[in-house]
């Protein structure tokens, strides 16, 4: 029996007008018009490698030795495209429309899997101006709720993807620990069982340039994604309305790169622990769950329940870090 869990795009079915569903789609991830500058940094700028377009390997193949200056293993493809936008930086619907023209008539849309990035050239290479990601039938914005300079939207499940496969290809805001969407529910006693408060130290800078070691209290669990059997992948249920996903045949399935053990932590507050139990779903008793913080967490949005940083500093190949994201960090008003 195959095990699944939920994650993807909630709405209605795709509508046979693509007018009608690019607005929907591209509304729910649109930004303010971002500016010709950005104050906070971001990840290091695209070296000639990132630069090229690249080709697919599918989840199990490919040569490890494989080396190439135009293709990097389990990376995003990078599509270039050079459509002139009359609006500037922000590409409007026409423009979009008119990158999938070019895509179309180079011959690669029938060869894109989701997940793949469309970065029309035209408009510039500063932050993530001009990308954007394809979901398996269409192309969509980043989303612009919790990064300034966009992030990999809500729609494409990131256990679907190797946690670094958009490494340097979207870039990241910050401290370079990218937002994933991920549903942990279907682990929630795991890490109900594993749940600890523990003493984290941090090393901050302070404006003056001095450095000072901060001690606080986290929350911290983990739970366990097991290989399945041969010719049973994890499969990650996705509605209707989205489009095939990167796996053979189109579906929706959790990488391998995954497999092993998954640290989620949160800080040691009520609010942000009622908000991990609520991302767990029932595996909580009552009496852990009764507080008014519960109750907020509770009127969530089930995507805004799924979104979490992956911790790349203390991630390491069978150990994925990550931590919830709360309302804190919220850039866009619901």
């Amino acid at each position: 029996m195959e095990r699944s869990t939920s994650q993807g795009r909630p709405g209605a079915s795709r509508s046979p007008s693509v007018t009608h569903y690019r607005q929907k789609s591209r509304g729910s991830s649109r930004a303010p018009s971002p500016s010709s500058s950005f104050s906070h940094s971001y990840a290091p700028a695209f070296g000639p490698r990132a630069r090229s377009t690249q080709t697919h390997e599918s989840s199990g193949g490919g040569r490890a030795d494989f080396q190439s200056p135009l293709v990097r293993l389990r990376r995003a493809p990078l599509l270039q495209v050079f459509v002139p936008s009359p609006e500037g930086a922000w590409l409007s619907d026409a423009n979009v429309l008119a990158c999938e023209g070019e895509l179309q008539a180079a011959g690669v849309m029938r060869l894109m899997r989701a997940g793949d990035v469309v970065w029309d050239i035209a408009v510039g290479d500063e932050a993530n101006v001009g990308r954007m990601v394809w979901d398996g039938s269409y192309l969509i914005d980043l989303d612009y709720t919790w990064s300034p300079i966009g992030d990999v939207p809500h729609y494409l499940p990131t256990l679907a993807f190797p946690p670094s496969y958009f490494h340097r290809v979207i870039r990241t805001a910050g401290a370079g620990n990218p937002v994933c969407h991920i549903d942990i529910s279907s682990w929630g006693e795991e890490i109900a069982k594993n749940l600890n408060m523990v003493q984290d130290r941090a090393r901050t800078e302070t404006p003056q340039g001095s450095h000072h070691t901060v001690v606080r209290w986290m929350s911290r669990s983990k739970f366990t994604i097991r290989p399945p059997a041969p010719g049973k992948p994890i499969r990650i249920q996705v509605p209707p309305s989205v489009g095939p996903g990167p796996g053979p045949g189109g579906a929706w399935v959790v990488d391998p790169s995954w497999y092993g053990t998954v640290v989620v932590e949160t800080e040691s507050t009520n609010e942000s622990i009622a908000d991990l139990q609520a991302r767990c779903g029932n595996a909580f008793p009552p009496r852990a769950t009764g507080s008014s913080a519960r109750g907020k967490s509770e009127n969530k949005k089930v995507e805004d329940r799924q979104v979490f940083r992956i911790l790349r500093d203390r991630s390491r190949p069978g150990e994925i870090w990550i931590r919830t994201v709360t309302d804190k960090e919220r850039l866009l008003p619901r």
